[in-house]
């Protein structure tokens, strides 16, 4: 316990870390100083309540929750941190808003945000505006803090947007860094972020580019993988690419899953759809094209069916680093013969991988609740060694 927080005290410097009082919107928009310090101070929560130690550090206030599409382990783990700190959680149901009678989003945030501390959304079903989204709830929070309406300004955390999905692939690196045993172990290591085939279409592009948008920062090989047409943001890719020759790693793209597989010491085997359709989608989503929609769903999943031998095979995973890189996935996953008839993985891989799976998904509460932490508190460190000195039960 000790040495974390001596770590943490090392790489916090107070407001000026750039998480106090900011959203968290993306993680190429946070310095590496950043990223690690919410890594930290996740690691930190954890082993406070594994030693049966209160993490509460608020004593009344809400986390809003709005989920604009569905969700299980990202909602539910946005509600867990919450608590874990003391908030309590307010969904904000649009159907049984006012938002349905047409009240303007700069209405809306100012609204729910007297008492609230924390407000978390998840908008991925339209590209090019979910961020979007984000960014005008904080403006009209700004707005409506300088004009003295609110006494504090919430603080957002983007809990998936159409651009990228910074808890999940940050879950994903406290993963790395726990199975790897830190972050340094995994420079050079190589990381296969491929296309799999799905019977389904439309699943957002924020899961694959969220991982080449934060993994090409920690000097990994990052390999991109999908059929021809199935690409994704081009200015994503293009910062991947950056972001790896900035830290000494090295970024490629792919057509081939047997290539992306080869030495590999991860494979992340995920389906999405290709950024053409999903603009195309978009346009549709947006002009409620019912036979649109249906039209190009039928396209899509013909076009799918193309590339079924894109799944993450036993053969597959001989390819890699002695045959024993770890498999990710962000859950739920496309389980050919369990799930579904054909999917992203075989059932034998997966099952081999269920109990790490599901840790790499328990990394997520402890990482929303340490992006809440970080954006109320100056000084993240200096509480936490404060709680841990209280040593207040959790469980009496």
């Amino acid at each position: 316990m000790n040495s974390t927080i001596k770590e943490l005290k090392t790489q916090t410097d107070t407001s000026a870390t750039g998480l106090f009082g900011k959203d968290f919107l993306l993680t190429w928009e946070k310095s590496l100083n950043n990223l690690e310090t919410i890594l930290t101070v996740a690691e930190d929560l954890k082993m406070l309540r594994d030693r049966n130690i209160s993490p509460r550090c608020f004593d009344s206030g809400l986390a809003i929750s709005q989920f604009r599409d569905n969700s299980t382990r990202t909602r539910f783990s946005f509600a867990s941190a919450a608590n874990l700190l003391g908030l309590a959680v307010q969904d904000l149901d649009e159907g049984k808003s006012q938002i349905a009678h047409g009240e303007t989003v700069r209405e809306t945030s100012a609204m729910i945000s007297f008492l609230s501390d924390i407000i978390g959304i998840r908008d991925d079903m339209f590209l090019g505006a979910g961020n979007a989204y984000m960014r005008e709830v904080g403006t009209a929070l700004d707005e409506a803090f300088a004009d003295g309406v609110l006494p504090q300004r919430p603080g957002i955390i983007n809990l998936q947007c159409d651009i990228d999905h910074p808890t999940q692939s940050m879950a994903d690196l406290l993963h790395l860094k726990t199975v790897f045993g830190s972050l340094e172990n995994l420079k050079g290591k190589k990381i296969a972020m491929t296309w799999a085939y799905s019977p389904s279409y439309g699943k957002p592009l924020s899961v694959p580019q969220g991982i080449i948008g934060l993994m090409t920062r920690f000097g990994m090989q990052v390999d991109l993988a999908y059929p021809e047409g199935y690409g994704l943001i081009p200015d994503v890719v293009e910062l991947a690419g950056k972001q790896a020759k900035e830290s000494g790693g090295n970024f490629r793209v792919v057509n081939s899953m047997e290539d992306a597989f080869a030495g590999a010491d991860i494979v992340y085997p995920k389906s999405w759809a290709p950024f053409h359709v999903m603009q195309q989608r978009t346009g549709l989503l947006r002009k409620n094209d019912h036979d649109g929609l249906k039209s190009l769903e039928k396209d899509c999943l013909a076009n799918n069916a193309r590339y079924k031998n894109w799944e993450c095979t036993e053969n597959h995973m001989k390819l890699t680093n002695e045959g024993k890189a770890l498999y990710m996935h962000c859950l739920p996953a496309d389980i050919s013969d369990v799930s579904c008839k054909e999917g992203e993985v075989a059932a034998t891989v997966f099952e081999r991988y269920r109990v790490p799976l599901y840790k790499q998904a328990g990394f997520k509460p402890y990482i929303i609740s340490a992006m809440m932490l970080t954006n109320r508190f100056e000084d993240p460190a200096r509480l936490l060694g404060n709680l841990k000195h209280r040593w207040k039960s959790r469980v009496l």
